[in-house]
């Protein structure tokens, strides 16, 4: 036989046997073309030995990433041109983009909303006032407008805490048509307060300025609507979502409102996602699909948030808790680095935001306040719903039971198109069918280990990152990303099978075809983890269903052309077919890299971000790379360009040691810290002081805690505080929510002079009652700042068997000690409460319970001494420090 290299042959060797006696070299229609024709120009630019000329090996994964920087990334980014005022002649019933903004810059310049503070619950207050007066002096002949002013007080309980408020504020209006006697209203919500320190701009300024321009376009429109429209401005969100439940619990319109628009914000800017829908009202997101003109929603940000995979809550949650209200969450996540900081202004926010946004919202509104499903929102409560958006272009929504048999058929579909696939190559090669199938039962199983080395090295690097203190180094240049985590992925996906290749060759199977056996591997993979995931109710395994789906049309076409028999050629269709799912797995997962990346800065000094980012790596990497990575087998020096990928591992790990992988960078990239200029004053059992301390109290935000240890005057005096937390209450800390409460094991103590405080909490014995020989009962009020804290611990075998407060804590048995979390707007008046407690042996000479007061005062700047002032000044540029007085107290009773 020649063995001229102008032979043709698919990665068949000759044979060592002089006579070529080997039956499987006759079936030339396989193997062999003929054997003395020439390669033509195309393949001599291509191919060589049947396989890809190793240089096109970077032009192919170029192909990828360029997919990627050029579609997928400016689809995400993509913002309608934003209407201004010369714009409002031609268009009297379109959002306009300039007032929105300018009703942001008004609600901004009255400085930090934060509950109880003049901003809050006077200036703005004012400022919706009057522009309900302009919208009334500009009412058409449609609509009528109400306006209310709510003050509530009530509590309930948020995740481990009883949150309690009193006189907090909600501002309400309600546009109503005037030929229209419908119960049934349409509520549409957001929040005007801040957090301490914060402009609340993006969070949630733009989304009550959207709702503003909505009500005066609303108002102004000779276009009715069946159904009445209220809009909630409320005034205690960040306490947590006081207000939204005051509202649904206790305001006269609360009962009638049958569906709900929650606008919120985890950053400025951007797009808004609807990331929570119904629940089981499958009627809402055939609305939303109808009305909304640039569509972006995913049901995996329902899921990941319902499972509480994103470290927020919105009001939502307490619509649907307390209020049994269904409807849509929505919520801007673009830029949340400077969420919940000092630098979250008007200015970074584009004005196409407000387009996009209120283009939706008003859309929206329109189309559900002319629902009929609204007068009985009951008889649509359906089920569940899959929904997502292609690149922003259209929607795509079915409920969970056609999403079941969706998923089933086309797992099913896949299954059965790779097993004929293995049919044919069996007959192909002349082989039985159970070689094949023992042949693609190695090759899973060595997928399945390409898979989870994959994913080792990949959480390997993650905690070697770590190791080495330079965690987060990606926090500013996302696209070291590529490097440090994706490049080892695609490396221990493609080594595993290239080796199992090397060192098991077959001349009855051919690499081309030992390489489509990988690849229906991964299909079957795919396609039992689909089905696993249906079983399980997890209504996002249609991830898995669309690249199933796309392979399995890739793998038909090539059967029903026998290209699958061929070397080369049937890598064209399966490349063509892998590009819609890639650009839609690159658009999906860069809007999850945005919105994560700037949430590990705040995740808390206990976790390791880039374990999450490298549980995002291996997820998007099974998907993007699970039928791309392979087809590198296909190239000569195939292991040789698969090992290079950690050479740009190599290369991203001493990037990220340089300035240029320091993760943050002033106004921009902050790092988090919050800081309290703290008393703290503890009590014996006799009451009289066993210790006072005053020092800075701090709470990192991330993993990076050292970074600032160079700069922070006093930094080498920091303590933790493990010995406090084991024999003090909660740590001995004015803890100032639950996020602190479960985090409290990070914190810092630097000692410091005396803070300035204001009138500090004081909780007085009203009457002290024993009710039975085994209970004693105390009536006792508190006074304080507008923001306190009680801690509360059983002593000495006595028990609480009941109070005032919330009872879930004690219905369901949770473990002392008990948080209260408390908070008032216009009325300061103490807040009384009472306790019961029981003591088995009826003994009560000794104490029955530990009573923590924290006191915060976090929106009084006037008391920041000098020495605090100067502290907060030491921290680097790149630190936004959330900073405020408080002070901790504990007394025996």
């Amino acid at each position: 036989m020649s063995t001229d290299k102008n032979v043709r042959r698919r990665n068949i060797t000759p044979t060592s046997d002089p006579q070529n006696t080997d039956p499987l070299l006759n079936q030339r229609h396989l193997y062999f073309d003929d054997e003395f024709q020439k390669p033509n120009c195309c393949e001599r630019a291509f191919v060589t030995n049947n396989k890809i000329k190793w240089y096109w090996a970077p032009v192919f994964l170029s192909f990828w990433v360029l997919l990627y920087y050029a579609i997928a990334i400016p689809a995400y980014h993509s913002l309608p041109t934003p209407l201004t005022i010369k714009d409002e002649a031609k268009y009297p019933d379109r959002f306009i983009a300039e007032r929105a903004e300018m009703n942001l810059r008004q609600l901004v310049d009255l400085g930090p909303r934060v509950v109880g503070s003049r901003a809050n619950e006077l200036g703005a207050v004012k400022f919706f006032t009057g522009s309900v007066q302009k919208m009334r002096a500009d009412l058409g002949s449609v609509f009528d407008i109400e306006a209310d002013v709510q003050v509530a007080s009530g509590s309930y309980i948020h995740w481990e805490m009883i949150n309690m408020y009193q006189s907090i504020q909600n501002y309400v209006v309600k546009i109503s048509p005037k030929d229209s006697n419908s119960t049934s209203y349409l509520l549409v919500n957001s929040h005007y307060d801040s957090v301490p320190g914060g402009p609340g701009a993006g969070d949630d300024g733009a989304m009550v300025a959207i709702m503003l321009e909505t009500i005066r376009v609303l108002v102004k429109s000779k276009k009715a609507l069946r159904h009445p429209v209220v809009f909630l401005f409320n005034g205690a969100e960040e306490n947590p979502l006081q207000a939204s439940h005051a509202f649904i619990t206790q305001h006269k319109w609360a009962k009638n409102c049958k569906a709900l628009i929650n606008l919120d914000s985890a950053g400025s800017g951007g797009r808004e996602i609807l990331f929570q829908s119904g629940p089981n009202h499958p009627w809402l997101m055939k609305r939303y699909r109808r009305a909304i003109k640039h569509p972006y929603a995913s049901t995996i940000a329902e899921e990941m948030f319902q499972r509480h995979f994103i470290p927020s809550d919105t009001d939502f949650r307490i619509f649907r808790d307390h209020g049994a209200v269904p409807g849509l969450d929505m919520a801007h996540q673009y830029n949340g680095y400077v969420y919940h900081t000092r630098y979250d202004l008007p200015e970074i926010i584009p004005r196409g935001t407000f387009q996009n946004t209120g283009d939706n919202v008003l859309a929206l509104v329109r189309e559900i306040a002319n629902a009929p499903e609204l007068d009985d929102t009951s008889k649509y409560a359906e089920g569940h719903t899959v929904f997502f958006d292609v690149m922003g272009w259209f929607l795509v929504f079915y409920s969970e039971t056609e999403g079941i048999i969706l998923n089933v058929i086309i797992s099913l579909a896949a299954i059965c198109s790779c097993g004929y696939s293995f049919k044919l190559m069996a007959a192909n090669a002349g082989v039985k069918l159970q070689k094949v199938l023992k042949r693609a039962l190695h090759t899973f199983i060595v997928q399945i280990i390409a898979v989870f080395a994959a994913g080792i090295l990949c959480f390997f690097l993650g905690i070697l990152m770590d190791l080495m203190h330079l965690p987060m180094s990606w926090f500013t240049h996302s696209w070291l990303i590529l490097g440090l985590y994706f490049c080892p992925l695609f490396f221990g996906f493609a080594i595993v099978p290239a080796l199992y290749f090397h060192f098991t060759p077959d001349v009855r199977f051919p690499i081309g075809h030992r390489v489509q056996l990988l690849l229906h591997c991964h299909c079957l993979f795919l396609s039992l983890l689909t089905l696993v995931l249906t079983i399980c109710g997890i209504r996002s395994a249609f991830i898995f269903m669309l690249t199933i789906l796309f392979y399995t049309v890739a793998l038909i076409f090539n059967l029903a052309t026998k290209l699958h028999n061929s070397e080369l050629a049937w890598i064209i269709p399966h490349i063509v077919c892998s590009v819609p799912p890639f650009l839609f797995y690159a658009y999906l997962s860069h809007g999850f890299f945005v919105t994560f990346i700037p949430m590990t800065g705040r995740f808390g000094a206990g976790v390791n971000p880039d374990l999450i980012i490298c549980a995002f790596t291996v997820s998007v990497g099974l998907l993007t790379g699970g039928f791309m990575i392979p087809v590198l087998n296909m190239f000569r020096k195939s292991k040789t360009i698969i090992c290079s990928l950690l050479g740009i591992t190599l290369i991203c790990m001493i990037l990220a040691a340089t300035p240029l992988g320091f993760p943050y960078r002033p106004e921009t990239n902050v790092q988090r810290f919050s800081v309290l200029h703290t008393k703290r004053t503890f009590h014996d059992a006799n009451n009289n002081v066993r210790r006072v301390e005053s020092g800075y109290f701090l709470l990192p935000q991330d993993r990076r805690t050292y970074s600032v240890k160079k700069h922070v005057l006093n930094v080498t005096l920091a303590q933790n505080l493990h010995k406090d937390c084991e024999s003090e209450m909660l740590c001995g800390l004015p803890l100032y929510n639950h996020r602190w409460h479960k985090a409290r094991a990070s914190s810092l103590w630097i000692p410091a002079p005396e803070p300035v405080l204001g009138t500090v909490p004081v909780a007085k014995v009203i009457s002290k009652k024993q009710i039975s020989p085994n209970k004693i009962r105390y009536e006792m009020q508190l006074s304080g700042p507008d923001h306190m804290g009680l801690f509360i611990q059983p002593l000495n075998g006595a028990t609480i068997t009941d109070w005032s407060f919330h009872r879930t804590p004690l219905r369901m048995n949770w473990k002392p000690p008990f948080f209260v979390y408390f908070s008032y707007g216009v009325n300061g008046d103490p807040l009384k409460f009472w306790l019961e407690l029981e003591r088995n042996k009826g003994d009560w000479t000794q104490p029955a319970f530990e009573l923590g007061l924290s006191g915060h005062w976090n929106h009084h700047e006037e008391l920041f001494t000098p020495d605090f002032r100067k502290f907060l000044n030491s921290f680097p540029k790149y630190v936004d420090a959330t900073a405020w007085p408080a002070s901790y107290e504990t007394w025996h009773y």
